[in-house]
């Protein structure tokens, strides 16, 4: 396989299948690089300063009023299990706290840099899964309503009673418009960044035959591998139609540079079906809208971090009350 081909193949795995790492694919450290410093100053009892103290987690029945008020990295508790969750900026009554959603084989260091600019007008948090970062591994295989609960017990813990608009990633995207129409007493806003396509796993089996090339066929099946559980998430991602998450404002941002069409033979297929998956999830809100991010490539919040910010902050205003 030439060096060209290789580039694209890490790209497009990490777009397809969110770069689950150690199954044999490639991991997000070959792709941009966002700020890895922290997005603010730990206020004495993050990961490190816990880890001194004991295991650094907090009782699950922390108050909302406590969480609402960190400022950096620490471990809380839910359902016993321990979650790594990082929060910066001052929340404001009426405001929603935005949560970040990480891709697959990213954590919240990868955000930092989105999160360190959304913090300057808003209330923003990211965490990592379980399986991810320097949160627990999860038992067992996770279905997308496991890892919804944990988002649940982190959302208690950082925004109590407040408004929340999720802001994802790839497969941070996708898990968001799986989870909001689930919840609408919460989530009252989307931004979802080249969300991993609704319908993805149908599309490659589609696009992609049995008899393909050999770089091909490893990019199919090492994606479906990872969408059925088989990276560090053990995160199962089934496709399934898109559910309403009834009027609140969803913004869709799609990668504008078409680097999966470079992809030999399947590459435009594969643009296609990517185009056609960012269109299903306008379907989570009768208040949707879908924009390209023209100098993009799958990382639109590091290629073009403008255009995510100013994404969050118009959704951030129309989920204000």
């Amino acid at each position: 396989m030439n060096r060209k081909i290789r580039n694209v193949r890490k790209s497009a795995l990490v777009a397809l299948c969110c770069a689950a790492v150690g199954v044999g694919l490639v991991g997000c450290e070959d792709e941009p690089k966002a700020d890895k410093k922290p997005a603010a100053s730990s206020t004495g009892d993050g990961a490190k300063d816990g880890a001194a103290k004991g295991d650094g987690a907090e009782d699950e029945g922390a108050k909302a009023d406590d969480a609402a008020a960190f400022t950096g990295t620490k471990k809380i508790k839910v359902d016993g299990r321990t979650v790594n969750v990082s929060c910066s900026g001052k929340a404001a009554e009426g405001k929603p706290v935005v949560m970040l959603l990480h891709g697959g084989g990213d954590d919240v260091t990868k955000l930092a840099g989105l999160q360190k600019s959304v913090s300057g007008k808003d209330r923003v948090c990211s965490y990592d899964r379980l399986g991810a970062g320097a949160s627990d591994k999860p038992e067992g295989l996770q279905t997308v309503e496991d890892a919804g609960k944990v988002l649940t017990g982190v959302l208690d813990q950082v925004a109590g009673e407040s408004p929340v608009v999720l802001a994802g990633h790839s497969l941070g995207g996708l898990f968001a418009g799986r989870y909001a129409p689930d919840h609408q007493d919460r989530i009252k806003g989307l931004v979802l960044m080249d969300a991993t396509s609704p319908t993805q796993g149908a599309d490659l089996k589609k696009l992609i035959p049995a008899d393909a090339d050999k770089a091909s066929a490893e990019l199919r099946d090492q994606t479906l591998m990872v969408l059925q559980g088989k990276g560090p998430e053990k995160l199962v991602t089934p496709d399934g139609p898109v559910r309403s998450a009834g009027d609140i404002p969803v913004e869709v941002i799609q990668h504008g540079k078409q680097y999966l069409g470079a992809v030999p033979k399947y590459g435009k297929g594969l643009e296609r079906a990517w185009t056609q998956g960012q269109h299903e999830w306008l379907k989570l809100s009768s208040n949707s809208k879908l924009s390209v991010a023209k100098n993009s490539e799958h990382y639109i919040y590091v290629d073009e971090p403008d255009v995510a910010v100013a994404a969050i902050q118009q959704v951030v205003q129309g989920a204000t009350g």
